[in-house]
C-alpha cells in the first residue's frame, strides 16, 4: 500500500487520572496499566501504520483535554475523537471550543455504557446531533447490536450527520450470532453519510481460540452493506490485547479483506477513507 496507512481507532490512558469508570483493578493485565504514545510507536512502525485517530475512553471533558494535549505532542496522532455531554445546556459553545484545536476531529458518547438504550433519541441528544451535523464534525456511535434501531431513528432525524459505527457494533462473534445484527446494521448503512470501522472484532470472538475465519462473515456483510468506500481499519489497541496483539488484529483483518478488494480499495480502507471521513490534517 503506497498511500498513508491510518489506524482509525485506538486509545491511550493513564490509570491514575481516575475517570475511566470501566477500567478497574479487577481487570488486571493486560488492560489495567498505562498506555501512552511510547508504547504504541514501535507497534505502528512494525505494522507500517503512518497515522492514527485517538478515541476517548472516559466520558469526561478532562480526558478529552488530556488526549488533545497528548496529540499535540505526538506526530503520528492525526486526530482526536473526544467527548461532550450531548444534553449540556451549553453544548454548542463547548463544541465550538473543542473545534479550535487543530487535532480535534470528532465526538463520541459512550452509548453502550448508558442505562438508557434510547439515550440518542432524547430531545437534547437530537439537538446536539443537529449542531454536530451543521458544523461538519464527525460522530462515532459506540453501540451494541441492540442499539442499532435507535441509531437508525436518530439518523432519520438528522440525515446529514457524518457518522461512523465503531467496532461493527460489536456482534457476538464468539457465538456466531448474525441476526438481527446483520439486518439492523444494513438499515444504518442505507444512510450515505455513515461509515463503519472494521475494529474491535477479535475481542468479540473467542479470546482463546479465534481465527480470521471467525471474522469473515461479519466483514463480508459490512463490506456488502457499506461498500469499500465507507469502511475504515481500526486496531482498538490496547483493548484488542484481550484477544491478540496489535499485529494480530491488523493481520486478521487483512487476511479476510485483502482477497476481496483491489489495491486501490485496500488503500481506502487502510487509510484514505479515514483521512477523508475525519478530514485529517495529514
Amino acid at each position: 500500500m503506497s498511500s498513508l496507512v491510518v489506524d482509525a481507532h485506538h486509545h491511550f490512558w493513564r490509570v491514575d487520572r481516575g475517570d475511566y469508570g470501566w477500567l478497574s483493578p479487577e481487570l488486571g493485565e493486560p488492560l489495567y496499566r498505562d498506555y501512552l504514545p511510547a508504547d504504541l510507536a514501535p507497534l505502528l512502525r512494525r505494522a507500517g501504520v503512518d497515522r492514527t485517530v485517538l478515541v476517548q475512553a472516559a466520558p469526561t471533558e478532562a480526558e478529552t483535554a488530556f488526549l488533545l494535549d497528548l496529540a499535540g505532542r505526538t506526530d503520528f496522532v492525526a486526530g482526536v475523537v473526544g467527548w461532550l455531554d450531548l444534553e449540556d445546556p451549553v453544548f454548542e459553545a463547548k463544541l465550538d471550543g473543542w473545534m479550535k484545536h487543530p487535532k480535534f476531529v470528532g465526538l463520541r458518547p459512550m452509548l453502550q455504557d448508558l442505562d438508557d438504550d434510547a439515550y440518542i433519541l432524547r430531545p437534547g441528544a437530537i439537538a446536539a446531533l443537529r449542531a454536530i451535523a451543521e458544523r461538519g464534525v464527525a460522530f462515532d456511535f459506540l453501540t451494541f447490536p441492540r442499539h442499532l434501531g435507535n441509531v437508525a431513528e436518530a439518523l432519520e432525524a438528522v440525515p446529514t450527520l457524518r457518522a461512523t459505527i465503531d467496532h461493527i457494533s460489536k456482534p457476538d462473534i464468539a457465538s456466531g450470532a448474525f441476526e438481527p445484527w446483520a439486518r439492523d446494521i444494513a438499515r444504518v448503512a442505507a444512510f450515505p453519510g455513515v461509515h463503519c470501522k472494521l475494529s474491535g472484532m477479535i475481542t468479540e470472538a473467542r479470546h482463546d481460540a479465534w481465527s480470521p475465519g471467525d471474522l469473515r462473515p461479519y466483514v463480508e456483510h459490512v463490506l456488502q452493506a457499506f461498500g469499500p468506500e465507507r469502511l475504515m481499519f481500526g486496531s482498538d489497541w490496547p483493548v484488542c490485547l484481550l484477544a491478540g496483539s496489535y499485529a494480530e488484529a491488523f493481520n486478521a483483518l487483512r487476511a479476510v479483506l485483502d482477497p476481496l478488494l483491489s489495491g486501490a480499495r485496500q488503500a481506502g480502507v487502510y487509510g484514505g477513507n479515514a483521512i477523508r471521513f475525519y478530514r485529517l490534517p495529514v
